[in-house]
């Protein structure tokens, strides 16, 4: 069965358990609409959780996750983060030095 199917079924089963509860409990036209109205949305609404769950079990099974392309790509990923980072580290070490040397210098000026 469709799970468009599905739900029209459970839609048209709440609807009719609705208006079944509403005529036993209320004697007004307002509560027998009342009830039929909040028992078809919930019917409406557990149908298309049971399809959620349905579809996410069938495609969770027939899924195959693709480890070996997921870890060569990760394995690259942190070979260019380690060379990024000495990039990185290198470039700090060279700045560290000229703002030393900026400072000695300042300090030769002022004597």
């Amino acid at each position: 069965m469709l799970g468009e199917n599905f739900v029209y079924f459970f839609t048209v089963l709440g609807f009719f358990v609705g208006v079944i509860f509403g005529i036993l409990k209320s004697m007004d036209a307002g509560g027998l609409l009342t009830y039929t109205f909040l028992i078809t949305i919930f019917f409406y609404l557990f149908s298309h959780i049971i399809i959620a769950l349905y579809y996410q079990t069938m495609v969770a099974k027939s899924y195959n996750f693709p480890k070996n392309m997921h870890e060569n790509d990760l394995d690259y990923f942190v070979k260019e983060i380690n060379k990024r980072e000495k990039l990185i580290d290198s470039a700090c070490k060279i700045t560290d030095v000229v703002a030393k040397m900026n400072l000695e210098d300042r300090a030769g000026q002022k004597l």
